[in-house]
């Protein structure tokens, strides 16, 4: 499965790419808001994404906002990763369409399971969608 990461600091970058090439995903990598922004506009876009809050450009919260504005039927699975820790910043970020929310420095065992959560959920919704396409068919 395809994932994006947008995060500008290269360290945090090179060690969420090397991590998440190691777990078998397809790893896209933005340096900025506006890089990831592009890259979610592609016919191909990944659909599972690991958005940082604070880059320049456009912030992650800025992203998943546009990003839930569109009118689309293939759904974006975005974890947003950020040192912002504080309740008001949890809820403004789920509140602006993360599907999940994590605090840096994050477990590298927890990240690996919440972008399994959100494989599993992007692959039940294209079953949904098969099984929908068929019936109509029918």
């Amino acid at each position: 499965m395809k994932v994006l990461i947008a995060e500008d600091d290269s360290i945090s970058r090179n060690v969420l790419q090397g991590l998440l090439s190691k777990w078998g995903y397809d790893v896209t990598v933005t340096l900025d808001g506006n890089q990831a922004w592009d890259a979610l506009q592609q016919k191909d876009a990944p659909r599972l994404v690991v958005l940082d809050w604070l880059m320049p450009g456009m912030d992650g919260v800025e992203i998943c906002k546009k990003v839930r504005s569109l009118a689309s039927s293939v759904y974006t699975y975005i974890i947003l990763l950020t040192m912002k820790s504080d309740p008001e910043s949890v809820v403004e970020g789920l509140d602006a369409g993360a599907d999940d929310y994590m605090v840096k420095p994050y477990r590298m065992e927890e990240l690996r399971s919440r972008l399994r959560a959100g494989k599993r959920i992007l692959e039940l919704q294209e079953t949904l969608i098969n099984k929908g396409k068929r019936t109509k068919k029918a």
